[in-house]
C-alpha cells in the first residue's frame, strides 16, 4: 500500500477541511464525499475520511447512515489487508 501523493493529500485535507466548515449538511457530506474519492486506495485517510461521515450522521441523528459507516470502519482495515476496497464514484459524484 503506498503514501497518498503530496498533490492528492493537499485536496484531501482542502475537502475535510471545507467539511468541517460548511454551514450547511448538504455541503459537508458533499465534501465528505469528495475526500471519501480522493482516499480510497489509502488506508488512513480512508479511515478517518468515514469516522468524519460517522460523526456527521450521528449529529444528524440519521441511525442508518451510522450504522451504515460503523459497518464500513469495521470492514475497512480488513479489506485493505487483503487488498479488497471499491473504487471508483458513487453515481453522479463529480470531481471536476
Amino acid at each position: 500500500m503506498s503514501r497518498m501523493p503530496a498533490s492528492l493529500r493537499t485536496v484531501y485535507i482542502a475537502e475535510m477541511a471545507a467539511a468541517r466548515h460548511t454551514d450547511d449538511d448538504a455541503g459537508r457530506w458533499h465534501h465528505l464525499e469528495r475526500a471519501h474519492i480522493l482516499s480510497q486506495p489509502y488506508p488512513w485517510p480512508h479511515t478517518r475520511n468515514h469516522l468524519a461521515m460517522l460523526g456527521l450522521a450521528l449529529r444528524q441523528r440519521d441511525r442508518r447512515e451510522a450504522l451504515g459507516q460503523m459497518v464500513r470502519i469495521i470492514v475497512t482495515a480488513p479489506g485493505f489487508a487483503l487488498g479488497r476496497y471499491p473504487t471508483g464514484t458513487p453515481d453522479g459524484l463529480q470531481l471536476g
